[in-house]
């Protein structure tokens, strides 16, 4: 085994020999070292010391390379020797032999009862190991090691160790406290000019609102002094025995011409005459004593309503004083930074004292607090005996909101007069038209400009529109090849149209042709498509899990997803203005209409949900009832808002869910 362990260590010490020997000339080869590496060195001439070390250098790695195990490719551990001479990891070459019976170095035929262990390789492992702690170790660590081994030290060499230890702590000390001081003062400089950006920013919001109150007392004084003046003018009205009807100077001398006609036909009239005159003159001054007091009485009664109303008004604000707040302070500081550009200057509103920025959130505060729920003033059953599937998927109203229309499951298209379902007190209302179709209905879109003209969208994927007066179909548009889920009238020109599919084609049609055309492939499913209600040519979709889009005006847009939220939209952006939260939207088509200042939507919840533009949780609901439902299908989400739609810009909309009950809704204080 002695024979073996030398001869596995000969090329090792071999190699070191040659290094010594005669391997260190020719070990450096660049440039700057070749006349000196290039020659043998004359005698009693040195070599200089960079060739020593070079040679070191690579003696050490050579050194290391033989340590490697050919296998794992690391520094052997536990190292056993083969009869063929080489040396490997023991659990290397184990593994190896479990599969193999050869020397993975030369290929000799090996088994493990060829293998020996390598203790003077192993021994030389263990005391470079320690060399390279050692190399690697920090001055600490070292004078711990000396310490432990017991290092001879004087009582003077101690007392100076120490001494220079307990300096070498002080100053570590002092350089961390000076280290977290610097870091504090950082701290609370950063905070202290954070702040003062808040407390500028808080400054200037409180010059704003005492510009502001200033402008708004000024204004309700005005109007105050208005009040006075018509009370003044009431009280003189009902004060005066000739009732006077103007207060004019025109009135003034025309009831003076009056009195002296009276008076004059007293003089010529006898006294049964005068007497009579006089029980009617006593007459018509009860009256007049009569309606001041009933006036009087209609103000006080008036007085009181109108206390309530302001008392619930403000109820609200309180509820929404937050983002009332936020609103108010955007609008104001966007109105104080337009004052800046001259351009913008003319644009700015500044009424009566009012600066920029606060005629938008009068007008704002004063719609949202207008209303706070949703009325029922009619409702009427969609389904028929016929068809038990009554899901409603779209309403629309035509040009003139006279006359609106349904759709859905049941394949037919329904058109309602608008005054007859208010008027008619049966929940059955019979529609003026009625038009069959081939397919369930996704959409509707009515013509802006003929009342007789309709369009529609199906689950086969065919656009039709329709004359609702021959009730015959004008045009079949059937390109898609999938269900096409939206249909949409430009505003702007009456012939074009535009729907979306599940294809993954936007097809704009007009009604002067029977192809598209125009093709536009999003590559994904399109679930609602929509006109910019001032332009012709521009288009707004989105894809797969939203499901509505719908224009408020030509610059902002309201979209709807199953995230359950809303979110307003500027046109020429690209980031939300505003995202609305309050409804349930998850897996359904659940209805959005807009109008200029509200967007309303439905809810998985069966309840219609109104949102002001401009405040993110809903300012009126509305839950469907669910009393006629058997008690098995009561179950919450088991019925919802499909289809809502608003009637133009007033506070009346109409709603469906999918139980077919359509409401007609309107906004209340």
């Amino acid at each position: 085994m002695g024979g073996s362990s030398a001869g596995v260590l000969v090329p090792w010490v071999s190699k070191a020999d040659e290094m010594g020997a005669s391997v260190a000339p020719l070990a450096v080869s660049s440039s700057e070292t070749t006349d000196v590496a290039g020659a043998p060195a004359a005698e009693g001439e040195t070599v200089p010391d960079r060739s020593r070390d070079a040679a070191a250098v690579e003696a050490d790695a050579e050194c290391d390379r033989d340590l490697l195990c050919p296998i794992c490719m690391g520094v052997i551990k536990d190292a056993f020797l083969t009869a063929c001479g080489h040396c490997f990891c023991y659990m290397c070459i184990v593994t190896h032999l479990n599969n193999k019976s050869d020397c993975p170095c030369c290929g000799n035929y090996l088994t493990k009862s060829h293998l020996y262990p390598n203790f003077l390789l192993n021994k030389l492992l263990k005391k470079q190991c320690a060399c390279q702690i050692a190399k690697s170790a920090s001055p600490i660590e070292h004078l711990r090691v000396a310490l432990k081994q017991g290092c001879e030290m004087s009582v003077k060499e101690l007392d100076g160790l120490l001494s220079l230890l307990s300096e070498k702590k002080r100053g570590m000390e002092q350089q961390e406290a000076e280290m977290n001081m610097q870091i504090l003062l950082d701290f609370l400089q950063s905070l202290r000019k954070k702040k003062l950006e808040e407390l500028n920013e808080v400054q200037t919001d409180m010059q704003f609102i005492k510009e502001d109150i200033n402008a708004v007392e000024k204004h309700r004084a005005e109007l105050y002094r208005v009040r006075e003046r018509s009370s003044v003018k009431l009280r003189m009205l009902f004060d005066d025995p000739i009732p006077t009807k103007l207060w004019s100077p025109t009135a003034d001398q025309h009831n003076s011409i009056l009195v002296s006609n009276f008076r004059s036909s007293l003089v010529r009239a006898g006294s049964d005459n005068l007497q009579i005159r006089s029980n009617d003159v006593k007459a018509q001054l009860n009256h007049q004593e009569h309606q001041r007091k009933d006036a009087f009485s209609g103000s006080e009664t008036s007085s009181l309503i109108q206390s309530g109303r302001v008392i619930a008004r403000k109820r609200k604000i309180q509820a929404q004083f937050k983002e009332l707040q936020e609103c108010y302070l955007q609008k104001r500081r966007l109105g104080a930074s337009q004052l800046h550009h001259p351009k913008e200057k003319l644009n700015a509103k500044v009424r009566e004292g009012y600066h920029a920025g606060l005629e938008d959130f009068q007008s704002i505060l004063t719609t949202f607090t207008k209303y706070s729920r949703l009325r029922v003033i009619a409702e009427l059953r969609h389904g028929d005996l016929f068809h038990s599937a009554n899901i409603v998927s779209s309403i629309e109203f035509d040009c003139d909101d006279e006359y609106f229309a349904t759709a859905g499951v049941s394949k037919r298209i329904k058109v309602f007069e608008f005054s007859t379902v208010l008027n008619q007190s049966s929940e059955v209302n019979c529609p003026v038209v009625e038009l069959a179709t081939r397919s369930k209905l996704s959409c509707l879109s009515w013509n802006k400009y003929s009342k007789n003209v309709i369009a529609s969208s199906d689950y086969e994927g065919i656009v039709t529109v329709w004359d609702v007066t021959t009730r015959q179909s004008l045009m079949e548009y059937e390109e898609h090849e999938k269900r096409a889920w939206s249909v949409d009238f430009s505003r702007t020109e009456p012939s074009m149209l535009v729907s979306g599919s599940d294809d993954c084609k936007v097809k704009v049609w007009s009604t002067k042709q029977e192809a598209s055309v125009i093709n536009i492939d999003m590559k994904a499913n399109i679930c609602c498509v929509k006109y910019n209600p001032g332009s012709s040519v521009h288009v707004a979709g989105h894809w797969k899990a939203v499901s509505y889009v719908k224009f408020l005006s030509i610059n902002e847009l309201a979209s709807a997803s199953t995230d359950s939220t809303l979110r307003l939209w500027d046109v020429n952006g690209t980031c939300p203005v505003r995202t609305f939260v309050g409804h349930t939207n998850e897996k359904n088509f659940v209805g959005l209409t807009v109008n200029n200042e509200y967007i309303a939507c439905g809810s998985e919840t069966n309840e219609v949900c109104v949102y002001h533009k401009a405040i993110l949780t809903p300012a009126a609901r509305h839950k469907f009832g669910s009393s006629d439902l058997d008690d098995a299908e009561d179950d919450a989400g088991a019925y919802f808002i499909s289809a809502v739609c608003w009637k133009s810009d007033s506070p009346t909309m109409l709603a469906a869910n999918s139980q077919g009950t359509i409401k007609v809704l309107v906004l209340a204080a």
